[in-house]
């Protein structure tokens, strides 16, 4: 099994919004980064355990725990003109953006805010992608020691 954080805008879609869906199920569409798309399209596999992530926000942090409930399939957000993940230049025939569907394991009790996740970069967070100075991807790889140990902060 592997770990991940997964970033998303609470404005845009939050763990309420999850916690509101059918089957508390959703698909994770409208990645444009090249590397986030290979960690979802070669190395995310079902049952992988992801934070759940409220950036943009006035609060950023980890809101919640989902659980990866597929394989990564191609973003059908990108072949709609009419949606704000729309890629002209992605083709139906040959993919250029993937999604995976997730499911919500669990709201945290409490946000574990970026602030508190940084006053433990130089100990037991060091080397967090999340924490690294320039990151914006909104998919990185979590390590199972930085995983048990954000849990233990809830």
């Amino acid at each position: 099994m592997s770990y991940w954080l997964m970033k998303s805008e609470p404005g845009e879609f939050g763990i309420d919004d999850l916690v509101a869906s059918p089957g508390r199920t959703t698909y994770w569409d409208g990645v444009r980064n090249y590397q986030a798309r290979n960690f979802m399209r070669n190395d995310m596999q079902p049952g992988d355990r992801a934070f759940f992530y409220h950036s943009s926000c006035p609060e950023p942090g980890i809101a919640g725990i989902v659980r990866i409930a597929s394989e990564a399939y191609p973003d059908h957000t990108a072949f709609d003109p009419t949606d704000k993940h729309y890629d002209p230049r992605s083709d139906p025939n040959d993919p250029r953006w993937f999604m995976v569907d997730i499911e919500l394991e669990r709201k945290l009790e409490r946000l574990i805010a970026l602030a508190e996740l940084r006053a433990f970069a130089d100990g037991e967070l060091d080397g967090l992608l999340l924490l690294r100075r320039g990151n914006r991807l909104s998919i990185t790889p979590v390590s199972e020691a930085h995983w048990d140990f954000i849990l233990g902060l809830e």
